[in-house]
């Protein structure tokens, strides 16, 4: 089964055994919620759709993008992401994974953000379920 791991330079902190699942944050300076979408596969994870609810710095709105709901939704031609790094401090706060529109934050799978490890990556990995 093919599932989502996370962790740093090829070592699993944690496993999901989800096919699909949203990456949600609050920018740090502009406080606005970011969302991204994407597919696990084999290949890597494949980036779909894409929501901001505004604009800020650093946070250009692409001109293709759709307002709908309060929030510009866009889509980007990215190949498979393996691995997809995030920055992860505590200053920054945390990530929130989201999966059948449920979130969660990232600290309840592999603990909080420390300033001593200031990444995570996130990347498709073959899971073995439990006998």
């Amino acid at each position: 089964m093919i599932g989502l791991c996370l962790g740093l330079a090829g070592v699993v902190w944690a496993e999901l055994p989800v096919p699909a699942f949203t990456l949600a944050w609050t920018h740090t300076i502009e406080k606005i919620r970011w969302e991204e979408d994407y597919q696990v596969s084999a290949a890597g994870l494949l980036l779909g759709e894409a929501r901001v609810k505004g604009s800020g710095a650093g946070m250009e709105i692409p001109a293709d993008a759709v307002l709908s709901g309060g929030s510009w939704h866009y889509q980007r031609q990215l190949p498979p992401l393996h691995p997809l790094r995030l920055g992860r401090t505590p200053e920054a706060g945390d990530y929130q994974l989201c999966v059948d529109q449920q979130c969660r934050p990232m600290s309840d799978w592999i603990g909080p953000p420390k300033a001593s490890q200031p990444a995570v990556e996130l990347w498709s990995c073959t899971m073995t379920l439990p006998k």
